[in-house]
């Protein structure tokens, strides 16, 4: 029998109190306990960026981290962090400049992305891309993603 765990954690601002396998990943716990469906699978193995969550302020690989580990931890989706504006800005931007597309990748795009703003400074296009390098896109080549990037770093971050 598979060992479970109670655990609480905040997810998008609310208090949520669950029974867990042991073994049970934060994406799964998040996509098919709680509903939350934006943070998607990929790789597996973390090196894609699709299950990307914002947990205690920094951005996590959902597929790696076990859901108990997330006890009493403040966990943030693509669905709580789009509820809160807090990424208006790069959604917009992603829309205006068509970086996404079949849009499996684009959560975890735009929380990396919104990490990337807390450095409080515009960054060079090859600076984005290695920041961005954690994240794979099969569909857009990434040309638009950055620009999508760089110009909300534009607007935010002016000389």
């Amino acid at each position: 029998m598979e060992e479970a765990a109670e655990i609480a954690l905040t997810v998008n601002g609310e208090t949520v109190s669950a029974r867990v396998e042991a073994r049970r990943h934060l994406v799964d716990f998040l996509r098919l306990d709680l509903g939350l469906t934006g943070s998607r699978l990929g790789c597996e193995h973390g090196v894609c960026g699709a299950c990307t969550v914002r947990v205690d302020g920094a951005i996590v690989r959902g597929c790696l981290m076990l859901a108990v580990q997330a006890d009493g931890a403040d966990v943030w989706t693509i669905e709580g962090l789009s509820d809160a504006g807090e990424i208006a800005g790069l959604q917009d931007a992603f829309v205006a400049r068509n970086a996404l597309q079949c849009g499996y990748c684009t959560p975890g795009m735009l929380l990396t992305a919104a990490e990337m703003l807390k450095a409080g400074r515009r960054m060079t296009r090859p600076e984005i891309r290695e920041f961005l390098s954690g994240n794979f896109c099969r569909c857009t080549g990434y040309h638009a993603i950055v620009d999508a990037i760089e110009a909300v770093m534009a607007e935010r971050f002016r000389d």
